[in-house]
């Protein structure tokens, strides 16, 4: 393996990425070993490390405060939470709420007097005093003692208190305050690599601002190149869209950046190094890295350096390129940072499998064999970060009397671990030190708190006291050895997410990929065959922007008198299909599922040049008609079997569940292919026949759909394709023997097929779903982090170009941070990119038709004077600007706009109740989200929003078959709710059949009753 890597690491890199876990591992275990008389004296050396860390955690009161909260506690969880939000809370109202809500529910009088330090029970009592006063329950003395002092004495002591953990895990608001800090005594013989906070630029002004920062923060270091001190860069705080998509704008413009910054520090003397970042990035940060390190100007230069993550399947090989460039690199060996949102995005994408390892104890391993692959390598200068005594231990051990290395350690972290070797064996070590503001330091603390207080990790392990010194102190070879390297068993492959009783989560597309990305690009680009029927396509071969298709085709419209044909062929189908056992149906559907999945780049190159989908809503489109293909068959397997009921002896009683007969299923042209077959699969699968209208817009996608149903072995006339305008549908609904109509769009086309159903008297009562749209509001409060605002408002409003039932259309920001929000949100609209949907790099594609282009554009119009920010478009093509539009009142918005328009307002701190009526008021019911760091502000919009489905602190799109059932109510639709589970009910008529057992010669059961164990 060791060969393999050093011959051709990216070739590797790109063969490991996503490659089955035990087999990553496997010659992990055999470079990580320790023979035994090596792991003895690791052990003995460890020992060691294990009593200067334990004597530390014991000196200082943080320490001893962190031990005694820790965050497998409900106390350390909330003071967590607390200290991620307070800061940036600027109206004290909402700051009261926050610390009722942190403070309010635990139980802080068990740790009285717990700790060892004065000031750490001194604190745990100022949490008793304070709970006292916000605590709901709480009565008696205290509390009336307190109510006399009122919540400005509880606000202002937390404030002090979150500060003071700040000026802990931050080494200064500016680089001069933290590197005077770093002259303190307890830091003699330590130097700072100095990480200017900001985790990733939302805006162009922030990439800015950070520039600036970090051009400063070299000046400052410059002057002092005695002290040691390095800076680390993070890219995504360089470009706010750094993404694989924008490979061709951001890589350059970054390498551009990363130059300047590395020629400065070359200039100084000092050294820089490039953090790490999350996996799909790699790829691009190597390039930029590579790059920079070959410039002429940086030759004789050996400040340059890069991070590598451990808990990456990659990291060895990534070693080796660093090895390889052909100069000397400094490499910061880290575990990782991203763990959690890595497994979470891969799981929501359906990767193939991890970019890393599921297991801590594996992710040790990984960082002890690329540790020993560092030590050897010729032309890197190590530097270890870690908390982990053990591991310092072993490299100590692979080191042997070398100190041509260094150890790294968090600020605020790991205090004695290091403090012997450095000034007593001449070992160096370097301390990660954040620089900025305490409110910027918030995502930044939770996470490497969260990183190190993991129930796994070594930290966490240290500071419980049950566990003995073998334990924490456990070979991490030998814990995977022993399990065969198999994956974490809580932590199932994507395709597994829904468990052995679930359906089979649909498999995605890594377009983080290069390779998949360029394929898949060529794939949407392929010309379509001329579909028959008309109704215009593409402006070129490659998916471009869509033509004026709102011209009705005579062909179409001579099409709607086919219909009675139609319904009479699927009426004589009837019986054969509802009676063809319900495994039967549902293994149809599955096949269908595979053939969706085995055609899906055909598939996503309809949706991108007919429906003008981009790029990851094509693949959404076909991973989610999968989806409900496979959850319906497992529903129908699972509830359409007759039930046997309770009732006396000698009866049976059974209910049935059957199909109703032909079913209109007329489905909208924003989800072409989802909806179209997730309505027409579910009444399928429940027995019924069904003649299926897509949109007029959208007829190619649903014939591909219907053709892939047929094949896979749905009878031709158990499902009719009917292509048409609104005479086919019209005629559809109104031919009385249909018994069903499930319909996807508007309100009011809704409510004229519920008239025409209920217009023949002697029509038995046909039920109706619909599902339709809504003025889709998002709630945000001064506790919500803004970055994530920012980022799920975009997504949220202009993702589809808007062209989603679910899409955010009313934004409401408390008044008292509603500028900040508002001026990120602008600049963060300035990165989309308007334009071709089969281009990777667009945010937003063209709007379906002339018909919605002129709507949309005629309404932005009429209210130009009210416009906070538009976006350019190109000049050809059917593209609406996506808008952002001040209104005063949540009154004012009286209607949905159906694109890439969004209205703000703001609204009153104290007023959220009030805030929810005011939108419940408007009739639609679909969707509503909500930020704010405030559990109880949850509980309230839960309780009083009247909607199908609300999000919390995430974007409102992207509803999961299964997982989040949509549909809405009032004027938002009648439910069921669609890929939930009664949705299959609503397509079934229920038939009980209760039979006199005993009329057929006695009760038998009752005569063969034994006595009852007398």
């Amino acid at each position: 393996m060791a060969t393999a890597v050093a011959s051709d690491p990216r070739s590797i890199m790109r063969a490991l990425y996503r490659a089955s876990e035990p087999d990553v591992l496997k010659p992990l275990l055999e470079r990580a070993a320790l023979t035994h008389d090596s792991r003895e004296r690791v052990v003995g050396h460890a020992l060691g490390l294990l009593a200067d860390l334990r004597a530390a955690q014991g000196r200082g009161w943080v320490n001893r405060f962190l031990q005694e909260y820790r965050l497998n506690s409900s106390e350390g969880v909330a003071l967590l939470s607390l200290a991620e939000a307070f800061l940036r809370v600027p109206d004290p109202a909402t700051a009261d709420l926050l610390i009722a809500d942190k403070l309010g529910e635990a139980d802080w009088r068990a740790h009285t007097g717990k700790s060892s330090s004065l000031l750490v029970n001194s604190a745990t009592w100022g949490l008793v005093v304070g709970r006292a006063l916000v605590g709901e329950g709480e009565t008696g003395p205290l509390r009336r003692l307190m109510s006399r002092a009122g919540e400005p004495f509880v606000r202002q002591a937390v404030g002090a208190a979150m500060k003071m953990m700040g000026e802990i895990f931050v080494m200064g608001r500016t680089i001069d305050e933290a590197m005077r800090r770093m002259r303190r005594p307890e830091l003699k013989g330590f130097t700072a690599s100095f990480d200017m906070l900001g985790e990733a630029a939302r805006t162009h002004d922030d990439a800015a601002r950070y520039f600036q920062a970090y051009v400063g923060a070299i000046d400052a270091v410059g002057h002092d190149i005695a002290a040691g001190h390095s800076i680390s860069v993070k890219l995504s705080a360089l470009h706010p869209r750094y993404e694989v998509a924008r490979w061709s704008e951001c890589v350059p413009a970054l390498t551009g950046m990363l130059e300047a910054l590395a020629v400065q520090a070359a200039g100084k003397g000092i050294a820089l190094t490039v953090d790490a970042e999350e996996s799909e990035r790699l790829e691009m940060s190597l390039d930029i890295i590579g790059a920079v390190a070959a410039l002429p100007a940086l030759k004789g230069w050996d400040g340059f350096g890069m991070a590598v993550q451990a808990y990456g399947k990659r990291a060895r090989p990534v070693v080796a390129w660093a090895d390889g460039l052909g100069r000397v690199m400094n490499v910061r060996l880290v575990k990782g940072a991203y763990w959690d949102s890595e497994i979470k995005r891969t799981q929501v994408e359906g990767l193939s499998d991890y970019p890393l390892f599921t297991r801590k104890a594996a992710t040790d391993v990984s960082y002890l064999a690329v540790a020993k692959d560092m030590l050897a390598a010729a032309n890197i200068r190590p530097a270890f970060a870690s908390h982990n005594a053990l591991t310092v231990a072993a490299i100590m051990e692979w080191a042997g009397n070398s100190r041509d290395f260094e150890f790294q350690r968090l600020h605020g972290m790991g205090d004695g671990l290091y403090e012997r070797l450095v000034q007593e064996n001449g070992y160096h070590c370097r301390v990660y030190a954040p620089v900025g503001g305490h409110r910027d330091l918030l995502a930044y603390l939770v996470r490497r708190l969260l990183e190190n207080g993991a129930n796994s990790s070594f930290v966490h392990q240290l500071a419980d006291a049950r566990l003995t010194e073998a334990e924490i102190l456990a070979d991490p070879v030998a814990k995977i050895a022993a399990v065969g390297g198999a994956r974490h068993p809580s932590i199932p492959l994507p395709v597994d997410l829904f468990g052995a009783a679930g359906h089979r989560n649909s498999a995605g597309l890594d377009l983080s990929d290069v390779e998949v990305l360029e394929r898949t690009v060529a794939a949407v680009s392929s010309p379509l065959p001329l579909a028959g029927g008309g109704g215009g396509g593409p402006k070129g071969a490659a998916g471009g922007p869509l033509a004026d298709r709102s011209t009705p085709n005579p062909s179409r419209e001579r099409e709607g008198r086919g219909v009675a044909t139609a319904v009479s062929r699927a009426e004589a189908a009837f019986p054969n299909w509802s009676s063809t056992p319900v495994d039967t149906r549902a293994a149809c559907l599955e096949r269908l599922a595979d053939l969706l999945d085995e055609h899906r780049e055909k598939l996503m190159a309809i949706c991108v040049q007919e429906a003008g989908k981009t790029m990851p809503d094509a693949i959404g489109e076909v991973r989610e008609a999968a989806d409900f293909c496979r959850y319906y068959a497992k529903e129908a397997r699972e509830k359409l079997r007759p039930i046997e009921l309770p009732g006396p002896t000698g009866e049976r009683n059974t209910l049935h569940l059957e199909g109703r007969g032909v079913w209109a299923t007329i489905a909208p042209w924003n989800f072409p292919l989802a909806i179209f077959l997730g309505q027409t699969v579910a009444a399928l699968v429940t027995g019924n026949t069904v003649i299926a209208k897509p949109a007029p817009q959208t007829p190619r996608i649903a014939a591909r759909a219907v053709e892939l149903a047929h094949e896979a072995g749905v009878p031709a006339d158990a499902l009719i394709l009917a292509p048409g305008g609104p005479d086919v549908g019209a005629a559809l609904v109104g031919d009385v023997r249909v018994a069903g109509v499930a319909f996807t769009g508007s309100t009011a086309t809704a409510k004229r097929i519920a008239r025409t159903l209920l217009e023949d008297d002697d029509r038995p009562i046909v039920p109706l779903i619909a599902e339709t749209g809504g003025i889709n509001a998002m709630i945000v409060d001064s506790t919500a982090l803004p970055e994530q605002v920012v980022a799920d408002v975009v997504a949220s409003s202009f993702r589809s170009a808007g062209q989603r039932c679910s899409a955010l259309r009313l934004l409401l920001v408390q008044e008292d941070v509603a500028d900040g929000v508002v001026e990120m949100l602008t600049g963060a609209m300035d990165t989309l990119i308007v334009g071709d949907p089969g281009d990777p790099a667009t945010d937003v594609g063209p709007v379906i038709d002339r018909a919605a282009y002129d709507r949309l554009m005629g309404y932005r119009e009429s209210v130009r004077d009210r416009w906070v920010k538009t976006v350019a478009v190109p000049d050809d093509g059917l593209f609406v600007p996506p808008t952002l539009i001040r209104i005063d009142r949540v009154e004012d918005l009286t209607q949905e706009w159906f694109g890439p328009i969004l209205h703000v307002a703001t609204w009153k701190a104290g007023a959220l109740s009030e805030t929810i009526a005011r939108v419940n008021a408007k009739g639609y019911g679909l969707t509503m989200g909500l930020h704010s760091r405030i559990a109880r502000a949850a509980e309230v919009v839960e309780s009083e929003a009247a909607v199908g489905n609300l999000y919390v602190n995430r974007s409102m799109i992207g509803a999961v078959v299964g997982s989040q059932p949509f549909g809405g109510e009032g004027l938002s639709g009648t439910g069921p709710k669609a890929g939930g589970p009664h949705y299959l009910y609503r397509f079934c008529v229920e038939r009980a059949v209760s039979v006199d057992t005993t009329s057929a010669g006695g009760n038998a059961t009752l005569l063969s009753l034994d006595e009852g164990g007398i």
